[in-house]
């Protein structure tokens, strides 16, 4: 079942973040954000969070801060992301834009067959996020790549 983030028991979206991002803070170059009090859309089944975007609307600019899909491939990243980018038309906005990291391949080929593009690379602006979160991993456990730079995506609306 998809529903607003903000209907969402606060403790267990505190749990999911905890388990899957090492806390609810989220730090990329955009700035600073606590996942927990965002916007944001739900998939949920048996009880449990399967699924979760967070954002943020800026005048016309809406920022993707979180994508979750514990269920790939089954087309739970794509519904959250289309209902982010519904919102944000709602919302009037013109683009919608978010930040990945070098390391994360399955990300960046996502966003691009769903009509994102790269617009920026800003090497090694990790570091900056790891003196606020060290908890931020050296390398990717998975694929072994050192995890460095943020990679700035955009869609325009």
């Amino acid at each position: 079942m998809f529903f607003p983030i903000k209907q969402l028991d606060k403790r267990l979206l505190r749990d999911f973040f905890e388990e899957n991002w090492g806390g609810t803070t989220m730090v990329t170059s955009f700035g600073e954000y606590d996942c927990s009090e965002l916007d944001g859309f739900v998939f949920l089944f048996d009880g449990s969070i399967k699924g979760l975007v967070t954002f943020i609307i800026k005048r016309e600019i809406c920022e993707i801060v979180s994508l979750d899909s514990i269920q790939e491939n089954k087309g739970v990243g794509t519904r959250l992301l289309q209902a982010a980018e519904r919102e944000a038309k709602k919302q009037e906005c013109k683009k919608v834009t978010l930040i990945t990291t070098n390391d994360n391949i399955r990300a960046l080929s996502f966003y691009q067959k769903r009509g994102y593009q790269v617009v920026e690379v800003l090497p090694n602006a990790v570091e900056k996020a790891r003196a606020v979160k060290p908890q931020i991993p050296l390398v990717n456990p998975d694929n072994h790549i050192p995890i460095r730079d943020e990679f700035v995506l955009v869609k325009t609306l």
